[in-house]
């Protein structure tokens, strides 16, 4: 379609003047406000030079209008896959759709219902909406009652449509009983949907939009509709890529759903341990694994099937089965997991079992329930056999969806077992209420699996309750409520991110660094104007017979001109310890952004460290290509640059293996799912070899094509003597890492408490700002303390401009023991203290390599520029 038809088209669609359309390059742009909402809408083309800018406006995107040339029937083939394919976008995920028959003024045009049967959408759709464009043709009044319907229908859709999977869930559940691994597939191009499994929605943008416009104050009553409209006459195939994530999952009444369990964990012992190690009942057809990704490997994680069956929106009261009398080694290993507080991690829908107790008349909440408990003064133990769970769902009911379409062309787009298949119900929560019941094992024994027997109010009193003893048969049962909940899908994990101490703990942390920024910021200000530049010009200003003169009077920093870039002690160190710490930060900085946007979703476990493993392999190129060009830099040459590449690669993550290795077999003897099974410690080590060594080899090739930083004076071949201090450098370079400390030791107590106490860290906007607010603060304290080391005569500024941000790391190991002594007390058994220890050394010695490196270079910038400025003949 040509750019004026578009145009005009696109304004009388909207009922709009083509003056009150404005353009940004290609794009046409119009903004709608109808009722309270407002309407962006943007009309991005359909020529084949336009579509490649496409992906540009999927982001948020609610509405979806695709033009179809309806009297050009040789091209429908043509037009129907590339809407497929575009579908097939994740970030369109959710959005409403409504296919526009254009030119049905001409001969021989195909009618909207014809359109219909030709399948233009896409499949495992709904019936789509088919509009004609005759409506625009008639008068004035008429068109505007067919935008203002359309608006409203379109609208109300924002909050029916959604999305569906069950059936593509059934037939991906059925494939886990058969033992068929099953990998995940995008939700709009897995083959075993049917043609009603899925469906237009825009529930999760639009409550995502109405969440942002709240809290930016915007001036509609919601979010802002994105409109993108999509004018075609003929169309060729396109491609899309998506972000992984947690799908929309929509339950229908009464249909199946069983938990699954992940590995027992302790806030006392650290070690993770099968759910089954323990004597709990097994699924009718045995236990099965699910798939796991790198980071949920390396985590621990181990999630198993469960015999938990949850019938949706049914509630009862369950049987599961009746143990066989503890023997000897069960009943210990219960109590001994009972008393070191092990906690049963569960799922339903991806949505972790939630729990609520009352300490100090303040309800706190915790993941997972216990193993058991412990009362005071009692000598038995007592094991949770009976769970009252709660499931929250969000209901929806597709009979309110309208169609939008003209007389009897309009009608039966959507059938009325479309608009039926839409009913459903959401999991937005999933909570328990733990207890210990006495059975009567004899008359339990006779039941089956999953018959109802008669509820249990929690909790109940001591005697009644099962204790742990051996010979003694447990019997394990279940009650299920399920409550309609205003909650939606998107909100779900609101309760689970909800930071318990506020907000207003971080921005105090980041005014106290802002302060200590400005006050170092400060002195920077002055060396530089005031004392380096003052000095600077008056040195310039004299002759040469004056400069010379003028040397022998100097002091401080000019005097040490000429060992100023002299190599320092141990360089080859220097330049790896650079190149690993830069990969360190290039993998920092690129996750936290990522996670601050988003894209590291807590309902995606494991991801966030299988990011890290990632970013890191392949920012190896960066970390040899640093220190290979300050190897050339310091010693004039490129020999040995293999060398510096291959310890390079190897120095960090040597360290990392060595220290992972001892941790691993201590682990690997308690029989913990910690340890890493052999496979995939292989599997790590041939992704560090195979990925990290080459490019990081590869770096330091490119290192040495670089050009050499050149020194701006020369170095004199007699180094000269180091005035004698009165106090010891080190002593300065160590206090200088308590300023850095203070910037970062707030946030560090929320991670160490997510990462030990099983918390749920999801601030990361917070940890972005206190990550800019540490590089400063490290660059600032580094070009200070290196200033002052110059004055007094010292030349040898290099470890020591290294050491004086990088020690920060010992503040950070020293809390980090402190923690494990004030705060994780309960923490029990050499094996935990040894874990602890071991991660909290790899933790300070990561923070030691990125922070003195961005102390280094700063401070080399500094002196280059310092020094560059002197006259030297």
């Amino acid at each position: 379609m040509e750019r004026h038809a578009s145009e005009e088209q696109f304004s009388r669609f909207l009922l709009y003047e083509v003056d009150a359309i404005r353009k940004v390059g290609l794009i046409n742009y119009l903004n709608v406000v109808y009722l309270r909402y407002c309407l962006n809408v943007w009309d991005v083309g359909g020529q084949k030079t336009i579509r490649s800018y496409w992906r540009n406006y999927f982001e948020h995107t609610d509405g979806l209008v695709w033009f179809v040339d309806s009297s050009d029937i040789r091209r429908l083939d043509d037009c129907r896959a590339e809407l497929h394919n575009l579908l097939k976008e994740e970030r369109l995920a959710g959005a409403s759709l409504l296919i526009f028959a254009n030119k049905q003024d001409m001969q021989g045009a195909l009618k909207p219902t014809g359109i219909a049967k030709f399948d233009v959408g896409a499949k495992g759709y709904a019936k789509l909406n088919v509009v004609s464009s005759v409506m625009l043709n008639y008068g004035c009044s008429e068109a505007s009652n067919f935008s203002v319907v359309t608006l409203r229908q379109l609208i109300a859709t924002w909050f029916s449509r959604r999305y569906t999977r069950r059936q593509a869930l059934k037939e991906e559940q059925c494939r886990e009983e058969k033992g068929i691994s099953t990998v995940p597939k995008h939700k709009y191009a897995s083959k075993a949907c049917s043609p009603k499994g899925l469906l237009v929605h825009v529930l999760g943008a639009g409550h995502l939009l109405l969440r942002m416009a709240r809290a930016l104050h915007s001036p509609c009553f919601v979010a802002p509709l994105l409109w993108l409209t999509l004018l075609l006459v003929a169309v060729s195939p396109g491609g899309a890529f998506y972000l992984p994530g947690s799908y929309m999952h929509t339950y229908s009444q009464g249909e199946v759903i069983h938990a699954k369990v992940n590995s027992l964990t302790s806030i006392e012992t650290e070690m993770p341990f099968n759910y089954y190690s323990l004597p709990y009942c097994r699924p009718q057809g045995g236990i099965k694994k699910s798939a796991e990704n790198l980071g949920e490997l390396l985590m621990g994680d181990q999630i198993d099937n469960s015999p938990y069956r949850f019938r949706v929106n049914v509630n009862e009261s369950v049987f599961l089965c009746t143990t066989k009398g503890l023997n000897e080694n069960d009943a210990k290993l219960l109590k001994q997991r009972t008393r070191d507080l092990y906690q049963v991690n569960m799922m339903l829908d991806n949505l972790p079992v939630m729990r609520f107790t009352k300490q100090n008349d303040v309800t706190v909440q915790w993941t997972g329930f216990p193993v058991g408990y412990s009362p005071p003064g009692a000598s038995d133990d007592y094991i949770i056999n009976h769970l009252k769970f709660k499931v929250l769902v969000h209901e929806y009911e597709g009979r309110n969806v309208e169609i939008i379409g003209t007389g009897e062309e309009g009608s039966a787009v959507i059938s009325e077992t479309d608009k039926n298949g839409m009913s459903g119900y959401q999991i937005v929560g999933f909570q328990v209420v733990p207890c210990s019941v006495k059975r009567n094992a004899d008359d339990f024994s006779k039941l089956n699996m999953y018959d109802n027997i008669d509820p249990v109010d929690c909790p109940v009193e001591l005697k009644k309750s099962q204790v742990i003893r051996q010979q003694e048969r447990i019997t394990f049962t279940y009650d299920v409520e399920f409550v309609k909940s205003d909650i939606r899908w998107p909100s779900r994990w609101d309760a689970y991110l909800k930071m318990e101490a506020g907000a207003k703990v971080h921005w105090f942390s980041i005014m106290n660094s802002l302060l200590v920024i400005l006050f170092l910021a400060g002195i920077v200000f002055v060396i530089f104007l005031r004392t380096v530049r003052r000095d600077l010009t008056r040195y310039e200003e004299l002759d040469k017979e004056a400069q010379a003169q003028m040397n022998e009077e100097l002091s401080g920093w000019k005097l040490v001109v000429g060992d100023v870039f002299r190599e320092p002690s141990c360089s080859k160190l220097l330049c790896i310890m650079i190149g690993d710490g830069v990969q360190i930060l290039g993998m920092a900085v690129v996750t936290i952004v990522f996670a601050t946007l988003g894209f590291m979703s807590p309902a995606s476990r494991g991801m966030l460290l299988t990011g890290m493993i990632v970013l890191y392999l392949f920012l190896g190129i960066a970390s040899g290509y640093v220190s290979v060009r300050f190897w050339r830099t310091i010693k004039g040459t490129s020999e040995g640059w293999r060398s510096v590449s291959w310890l390079t690669a190897c120095f960090f993550p040597g360290v990392m293996f060595t220290v992972l290795t001892v941790l691993n077999f201590v682990l690997w003897k308690s029989e913990s799912t910690g340890a890493l099974p052999i496979s995939l410690f292989f599997t790590l080590l041939a992704l560090w070899f195979c990925i990290s060594v080459p490019l990081t080899l590869v770096g330091g090739f490119l290192g040495t094509r670089a050009e050499k930083i050149e020194f701006p004076v020369r170095t004199n071949q007699i180094p000269r003597e180091i005035p004698a201090r009165k106090y010891p450098s080190w002593l300065l370079v160590l206090g200088a890492g308590t300023l850095p400390f203070g910037t970062l030791f707030i946030e560090l107590f929320f991670i160490l408490s997510s990462i030990w106490l099983g918390r749920f860290y999801y601030v990361f906007g917070f940890l972005l700002i206190v990550l800019l607010l540490l590089v400063a603060v490290c660059a600032e304290v580094s070009v200070v303390l290196t200033y002052m080391n110059l004055c007094v005569e010292d030349w040898r500024w290099w470890w020591k401009a290294f050491f004086a941000s990088g020690s920060v790391a010992v503040y950070v190991f020293l809390y980090s023991i402190n923690y494990l002594v004030f705060d994780l007390r309960s923490l029990s058994g050499p094996v935990s203290a040894m874990l602890y220890v071991g991660y909290s050394f790899l933790m300070a010695f990561a923070i030691m390599l990125t922070t003195g490196t961005i102390g280094f270079l700063t401070s080399f910038a500094f002196v280059h520029y310092l020094f560059s400025s002197v006259k030297i003949d």
